[in-house]
């Protein structure tokens, strides 16, 4: 699919079919997501540009309605159009490459690349026809788009400059005036346009209109801007004056350069291109830093295209490394073609003296290995030659005064995606695009390493190529014909870096492939020292790697990429340090994570999770050490310690997956890795056999907490009741506030007054604690409460504060539940399009953690919401597969629950065995449990069984049953909730005149009830 920004925003099918993208709002996200074409955008921004001045009630929830729609409307246009919108924490991001801006941006940069005038026309040619008007023409006054508009405006302002250039170059001089002529009416100020606007009419035989334009022009610089116009221009102007014989040449004298014209263009460096660019006028001595294979020389190449009057290459490969001063130096003359005298001084001076009064620029190209000869050299040609201008390419920048450095990042993702497919000959199918994601994320975005992979993607499949980067030195190791011998594969060139290190430089870089993330200094003081290396050298050490672009500075945290810790893995291995480095970094995940652990649960919760966070990926690392060295009661602390992080994060699989590996290692029935084995398959929505020996209050309370609503609830109600006192005697305020949450969530004496109260005490405790889990907890359960009593505006806000929290500390499976609740309560209000909408937007999310119970919840809403709108077949199809897991679970109230509104889909459906054998199984589950309302529910339901079976008075009796039941709960029914039982009523008043106050009037005891319709 391509996308369109110059002009009015457009979509069109990879064949050319337009693509109508409806309603504004939709199209400002689409325009909001193509101008960050190099990152997710925040959803946060997202909500603010789509809706400025005021956000809606639930922005996070509008704006997912506006990306349905955009994946909708793509969808329907393509396969595979619904994937572009992909969300990418912290928000969205559009997965395409084919965007009209970048394709000008490209042809451009490659038109400034290309030192034939005649191809560079046709390439500024092809980049202009491709605005259709002022970019992003509907959204001309939006705020949000003003810089992006700025932008490209100014791109192709730069480009018409290129292009008049290269026209007057190819001789066109009369066709130009008039059209630079309307051109300076609107950008008055641009100096380039009037250099050649002026050439122009002095080459068309109007040199007295060229002389007379230049003093219009400067007084209206001086003006408007209170200058004069710029050096360029003066010097043209004095040219005109002296009739200098130069100015008629069809091109100015001949370039005398070496640079090479690149054999393919640039991808994704065009801002890095112009920005350098501009640099270059102003600073004498700018320097492109980055790691190796990231593709410094071309971007220099590319920098310096078209060359100015003089401009050299010097390739610096060609010296030792550490060579001196003379040997860089006459490495420079030999290019420059200086005469080696030696009665004319050193190599150095020579150059020199070459070098005086010539404007002149030149590329010292890779000099890391030479850096300090380099920047001898450098320092002493910029002091003796003022016209010269010097770019260097290094891994270590050269360190002088003055020295401009330009850090060269990897690609970013859909650059890398480009230059990956575009060097691969790859149409990318959908069935690709997660492979290709993940080759380019795994090569760190290094164009070298892009390239090396494009190559063997020719012969093999995607998929099997992403396989097999584990082992990408021998996979990429084929190398590629042309170029440095350092480049022509992946070992190679980071080999070149290595062998440039110190030793202890060495020894620190490999000591850091151990963090599987990166690391703060701290624990690189504690991980990389030994030996030879002291903890206070550390830090100085990683400043050198940062500055030699092995290692990567960002958030505060040391990072390598994957390809370096790949290779520094192989060197950790050589040097016979793998397991005791693997290990004392574990020692080190151990003792953090037993400093976090306690900090979980109170007012540093939040700071504490971001900095596991940051962490996880190493508590992984470190627990696969401590397992394969057999390390039993390190891994048994680790497990313990970071378990509850792992299930505030919704990371059930990990846990589940980290604390059956520490117990095949020392099985156990006791002990809190036992109790969390449990628990993490229960919150998992799967079956537990059995249960192990809960030895303290904790384990008591985890126990009960995961297994609310599954299996006896009498042990649960044991077990809370047990972890209550404990936490009390003990002055645990905590434990308190967490038993009583689950006492009054699972309610299970039926007092609606009580359970409030148990709720309110709680969410006290936990607030005084700083425990901001066990407030949105809390504020869960009285929102269910509140919402049982028909108070759905209160229901409502108190879930939306739980869902702030939620989103706040970063819960993803809260905001699922959070987001169902909510959907609940637009139901129940009668908004069933809006209570469509979260219950989905909450199922992806449970999707996306494969967290079954979150999904129960979201999919039963869904079942609800489908049977409201008379669907009754979907809702069908919705709740069956619930119904079976709430078996297989030994499932109660939520068991309850699903059978009884299958039931009612079946009733409505006119299928009343199914219905009666539905409600029958409900009562039985429900009287199991004693829960009034479960009870009351599966009465109603059996009311509308005997409407339809011809027995209206039994029904009537069953309402008033049911209706008493409720009472006894302090919990009548909502009018939310009386849709079936005023249905239902209505048909038993109109078959057989047994109206409600008969039904109240001759209600029996619940079990007498209960017990006639089970027979």
């Amino acid at each position: 699919m391509r996308f369109g920004v110059l002009g009015v925003l457009s979509v069109w099918t990879d064949d050319g079919r337009p693509v109508r993208v409806p309603e504004l709002k939709v199209r400002t996200l689409l325009a909001e997501l193509l101008i960050h074409d190099d990152g997710p955008v925040p959803a946060g921004k997202l909500a603010d540009d789509l809706w400025p001045g005021r956000l809606p009630a639930d922005p996070a929830a509008s704006l997912q309605v506006r990306v349905s729609q955009l994946r909708r409307a793509l969808s329907a246009a393509e396969p595979g159009g619904r994937a572009l919108v992909a969300y990418q924490p912290p928000g969205y991001l559009l997965r395409t490459t084919s965007v009209d801006s970048r394709r000008f941006l490209d042809l451009t940069a490659r038109a400034r690349a290309t030192p034939a005038p005649r191809a560079r026309a046709d390439l500024l040619s092809d980049a202009l026809a491709l605005w259709r008007g002022p970019a992003l023409a509907d959204f001309a006054d939006a705020p949000f788009a003003q810089a992006a508009i700025a932008r490209l405006e100014s791109a192709r302002l730069a480009a018409l400059e290129d292009q008049a250039e290269v026209r007057l170059a190819l001789g066109e001089h009369t066709e130009l005036t008039t059209e630079l002529t309307a051109l300076l009416d609107r950008h008055p100020l641009r100096e380039r346009l009037w250099a050649a606007y002026l050439l122009a009419l002095y080459r068309s035989g109007r040199q007295g209109d060229a002389l007379d334009h230049y003093r219009r022009m400067r007084a209206l610089f001086a003006a408007e801007l209170g200058v004069d116009p710029g050096p360029p221009l003066a010097e043209l102007h004095a040219a005109m004056l002296s009739q200098d014989p130069s100015l008629l040449a069809a091109t100015s004298a001949r370039t005398r350069t070496n640079l090479p014209a690149p054999v393919a263009g640039l991808v994704g460096r065009e801002r890095l291109v112009a920005g350098t660019r501009e640099l270059l006028g102003r600073s004498r001595l700018v320097t492109l830093h980055g790691v190796g294979g990231v593709g410094k020389t071309r971007l220099a190449l590319a920098v310096c295209a078209p060359a100015p009057d003089e401009a050299w290459l010097i390739e610096l490969t060609g010296a030792a490394p550490g060579a001196p001063l003379e040997a860089v130096a006459e490495l420079v003359a030999a290019t420059l073609g200086v005469r080696d005298d030696a009665a004319a001084g050193t190599a150095a001076d020579r150059v020199a003296d070459s070098l005086r009064g010539r404007r002149a620029l030149l590329v010292l190209d890779n000099c890391e290995h030479v850096v300090e000869a380099a920047a001898e050299l450098a320092e002493l040609l910029l002091s003796r030659a003022p016209q010269l201008t010097i770019l260097t390419t290094t891994q270590e920048p050269l360190g002088l005064a003055g020295e401009t450095v330009v850090t060269v990042p990897p690609l970013d993702g859909p650059a890398a995606v480009e230059l990956f497919t575009t060097r691969a000959g790859l149409r990318l199918t959908p069935a690709e695009t997660e492979p290709v994601l993940a080759v380019c994320a795994r090569l760190d975005g290094i164009p070298l390493a892009l390239e090396l992979a494009a190559t063997r993607a020719r012969t093999m499949p995607v998929h099997e190529l992403a396989a097999r980067l584990d082992d990408r030195f021998r996979l990429l190791g084929a190398g590629r014909r042309g170029g440095p011998a350092r480049q022509q594969t992946l070992r190679a060139t980071i080999d070149w870096s290595w062998h440039l290190l110190g030793a202890a430089e060495q020894v620190v870089l490999r000591r850091l492939a151990v963090h599987a993330d990166g690391c703060a200094r701290e624990t690189a003081e504690q991980v990389c020292a030994g030996g030879q290396v002291r903890a206070e050298d550390v830090p100085d050490l990683l400043g050198r790697l940062v500055g030699r672009s092995l290692v990567v500075l960002s958030g505060g945290r040391y990072r390598l990429l994957e390809s370096v810790a790949a290779y520094c893995s192989e060197r950790l291995a050589e040097a016979g340090e793998s397991d005791e480095v693997r290990l004392r970094h574990a020692h080190r995940l151990v003792d953090l994570a037993e400093r976090a652990a306690p900090q979980l649960y109170g007012h540093d919760q939040r700071r504490w999770l971001t900095i596991l966070d940051a962490e996880s990926a190493d508590i992984r690392a470190a627990l696969e050490t401590l397992i394969g060295l057999g390390e039993a009661d390190l891994a048994h602390r680790l497990v313990g310690a970071v378990a509850w992080y792992w299930y505030l994060r919704g990371r059930l699989g990990e846990a589940r997956r980290a604390v059956s590996a520490v117990l095949s290692l020392a099985p156990s029935r006791e002990g809190m890795a036992a109790v969390w084995r449990a628990a993490l398959e229960l919150f998992a929505g799967s079956a537990v056999e059995e249960q192990p020996e809960a030895a303290s209050a904790d384990g008591e309370w985890l126990l009960a907490f995961a297994q609310w609503g599954f299996g006896d609830q009498d042990v649960v109600e044991r077990r809370l009741g047990r972890a209550l006192t404990a936490y009390r005697a003990a002055g645990d305020a905590w434990g308190e506030a967490a038993a009583l949450m689950c006492l009054a969530r699972s309610g299970f004496s039926g007092d609606m007054a009580a359970r409030r109260r148990d709720a309110e005490r709680a969410h006290a405790l936990f607030r005084a604690a700083g425990d901001r889990w066990g407030q949105l907890k809390s504020t869960e359960i009285l929102g269910t409460l509140a919402e049982v009593v028909g108070d759905y505006d209160l229901a409502a806000r108190l879930h939306r504060d739980a869902l702030g929290a939620a989103e706040e500390l970063g819960l993803w499976t809260e905001l699922s539940f959070r987001l169902s609740a909510l959907g609940r309560i637009a139901m129940l209000k009668g908004d069933l399009t809006e209570a469509e909408r979260l219950h989905e937007r909450a199922g992806l999310l449970a999707e996306e953690q494969a967290n079954l119970a979150a999904m129960e919840f979201a999919q039963v809403g869904l079942g609800l919401v489908a049977r409201r709108q008379g669907h009754h077949d979907l809702a069908e199809e919705l709740l069956r597969p619930w119904a079976e897991w709430w078996r297989r679970l030994g499932g109660t109230d939520g068991l309850a629950f699903v059978l009884a509104e299958r039931g009612f889909a079946a009733e409505q459906r006119g299928n009343l065995p199914a219905a009666r054998d539905l409600h029958l199984e409900g009562l039985a589950v429900a009287m199991g449990t004693g829960e009034p309302r479960a009870v009351a529910l599966a009465f109603e339901g059996l009311a509308g069984v005997h409407v339809l079976g011809g027995d209206p008075r039994r029904a009537a009796e069953l309402l008033g049953a049911a209706a008493a039941a409720r009472e006894s709960a302090g919990a009548p029914l909502p009018a939310g909730e009386r849709a079936d039982v005023d249905r239902i009523s209505a048909a038993a008043a109109r078959d057989g005149g047994f109206a409600a106050s008969y039904a109240r009037g001759n209600a029996s005891p619940l079990d007498e009830v209960a017990e006639r319709e089970l027979g």
